[in-house]
C-alpha cells in the first residue's frame, strides 16, 4: 500500500472509507437531519467552540471565500498576514472581492512576528478584519495565533483563521482563543477524503454579518444557520463524506483531543529529530515547527524532485514539494490525521536509501 505522506489529503482508516460505500439517503430527511446535528456537535467538541458551526460542500478555499463574503463589504480594510502559499491565497481571496489588503508579508520559513502585526494595527485604525493562517503548510510553519488573536482583539478587529491544516491535529481552542470565522478541511487532520469545509462564526462575526455588503448565494451563513435549524444544508451535501466525517469523529473522541494533539507533537518531534539525523536541514525555524507537516532544505547536492520522484516510485512514498518560490528547494513530509511512528520510520528507511541516488551528499 502507498504511504501517502503529504498534507492532504491524508490517509484515511478502513472504517472511514467503508462508510463512504452506504446507499445515498434522503438529505431533507430525517435520518440526514439527525446525522447532520451529530457530526456538528461532534465537531463543536474538537473545534472547542460554543459558536455557530456549519458544513460547506467544498474545498478549504471555499470556506476561506465564505468567511470574507460573509464578514466584508468591497472597500473595506484587512491585515493580511501571510508566511507562505496559503497566507498570499487568502488575502488573493478577499481582494478579488474588491477589499484593500494590507499585506504584511514575513520571509518564508519564519512565523508572524506580533509585534509587527501591532504596529500595523496602530498604523491603520480603519482595518476590519486580520487574515491569518494558523499552519502554513507550504512552509511547514505554526504561527502563534494565541498571542496574534491577544493583539488584534486589543485593538477589536474581526479574526478570520484558517486553520485547515491545524484544526483538529494541533491546539486551538477557537472560544478562547476570540476566532471569529475558522475555518478547516475534511482531507487534512480529520482522515476524511475532500469535499467538506467546517466554519464556526462568532457572534462578532454574526454583528459584521449584518453589514456586510459582498455578493453571496451559495456561501450564504445566514441560509446555512437557517436550514441547519430545520437538520439540513443548504445545497446537496456531500452526503458519503458526511457519513465517513461522522466515523472520523467518534474514532476522534474516542482517542481523546488532548492525545490527538499530543501524537502529533511526539510524531513531528520523531520526524524532524530523524531528518536531522540523516544530515539534513530544516526549512522551517524550529521554535515554530509544525506538528503536521515538515519542511525539508535542499542541501549538498540534494536534487528534492528526483528524491520525491525515487521514494514514489520505488518505495511508494508520497512526499509533498514545494511551492512557488519553494519549488525545488525543499520537500516536504507530511503528518496529520491517521498517523503513527511506523509511518514515520518507513519515510527515514527509505530516505535512507533514496538521498545518495538523488545527489544527496553526507558530511
Amino acid at each position: 500500500m502507498q504511504n501517502l505522506r503529504i498534507p492532504g489529503p491524508t490517509p484515511c482508516p478502513d472504517e472511514v472509507l467503508k462508510e463512504m460505500s452506504r446507499q445515498m439517503i434522503n438529505h431533507r430527511g430525517p435520518e440526514f437531519a439527525r446525522i447532520l446535528s451529530e457530526v456538528t456537535d461532534k465537531l463543536k467538541q474538537l473545534f472547542q467552540t460554543r459558536n455557530d458551526l456549519f458544513l460547506l460542500t467544498a474545498s478549504g478555499t471555499g470556506g476561506l471565500e465564505a468567511a470574507v463574503v460573509n464578514t466584508l463589504s468591497p472597500g473595506d480594510v484587512v491585515l493580511a498576514i501571510s508566511t507562505g502559499v496559503f497566507g498570499e491565497r487568502f488575502a488573493a481571496i478577499a481582494q478579488s472581492f474588491g477589499v484593500r489588503v494590507i499585506p504584511l508579508r514575513f520571509e518564508w520559513g519564519q512565523a508572524a512576528d506580533v509585534s509587527a502585526i501591532r504596529q500595523a494595527l496602530k498604523a491603520e485604525p480603519k482595518i476590519k478584519a486580520v487574515l491569518v493562517t494558523h499552519n502554513e503548510t507550504s512552509t511547514g510553519v505554526t504561527n502563534d495565533l494565541g498571542a496574534i488573536s491577544r493583539v488584534v482583539k486589543e485593538f477589536d478587529k474581526l479574526l478570520l483563521v484558517d486553520a485547515i491544516s491545524s484544526l483538529g491535529s494541533i491546539e486551538l481552542p477557537v472560544d478562547d482563543w476570540h476566532c471569529d470565522v475558522t475555518i478547516s478541511g475534511s482531507q487534512k487532520g480529520w482522515m476524511v477524503p475532500p469535499g467538506l469545509a467546517m466554519v464556526a462564526v462568532s457572534q462578532q462575526a454574526w454583528q459584521a454579518n449584518e453589514e456586510a455588503k459582498m455578493p453571496r448565494f451559495y456561501w450564504d451563513f445566514a441560509k446555512a444557520k437557517s436550514y441547519l435549524e430545520k437538520g439540513q444544508t443548504p445545497w446537496t451535501p456531500t452526503i458519503s463524506v458526511v457519513f465517513a466525517l461522522s466515523m472520523a469523529l467518534d474514532m476522534m473522541l474516542s482517542e481523546g483531543l488532548a492525545s490527538i494533539i499530543a501524537r502529533h507533537a511526539r510524531i513531528a518531534q520523531m520526524t524532524r529529530d530523524g531528518i536531522k539525523a540523516l544530515g539534513l536541514s530544516l526549512f522551517a525555524r524550529e521554535g515554530h515547527a509544525s506538528n503536521t507537516v515538515t519542511s525539508v532544505a535542499a542541501s549538498n547536492g540534494l536534487d528534492t524532485k528526483k528524491l520525491v520522484k525515487i521514494l514514489r516510485e520505488e518505495h511508494q512514498i508520497v512526499l509533498g514539494g514545494g511551492q512557488q518560490s519553494l519549488d525545488g528547494k525543499i520537500f516536504r513530509i507530511g503528518h496529520l490525521g491517521w498517523v503513527n511512528e511506523d509511518d514515520i520510520a518507513a519515510v527515514m528507511a527509505a530516505l535512507k536509501v533514496a538521498l545518495p541516488q538523488a545527489g544527496f551528499r553526507s558530511g
